[in-house]
């Protein structure tokens, strides 16, 4: 309950303060989302598998965040960015629906 109620007031919050988002930093944040949502699901599926481990999840959530932009970042620096994002969002990608095809398995008994 505490973490839909910290949901809500998150998302109350953003809307009434609207806050940018730094230029610099605009190419970086799919990236980052879709990452967080790979350690989201992941964290989902250990939750089902009971398994779940609330540091592993956080140290998961920050790591695959900060790596997924440093990848990124260098790809920038080397002038091949948008070929290492799109490498990042299939290899993410492959895991988020990985996780999810567990998930619906262990949910739907199918």
């Amino acid at each position: 309950m505490i973490a839909v109620l910290g949901l809500v007031v998150g998302v109350i919050v953003g809307l009434v303060v609207q806050p940018g988002i730094p230029t610099a930093l605009v190419p970086y944040l799919p990236i980052a989302i879709v990452a967080a949502l790979d350690a989201v699901f992941g964290g989902i599926r250990a939750m089902l598998d009971g398994i779940f481990d609330d540091k592993v999840f956080v140290v998961s959530f920050l790591s695959n965040v900060v790596v997924a932009g440093l990848i990124v970042f260098l790809g920038d620096q080397l002038g091949v960015g948008s070929q290492l994002s799109t490498g990042v969002v299939v290899v993410l990608g492959i895991r988020i629906f990985s996780n999810a095809a567990a998930i619906r398995r262990h949910l739907f008994r199918a």
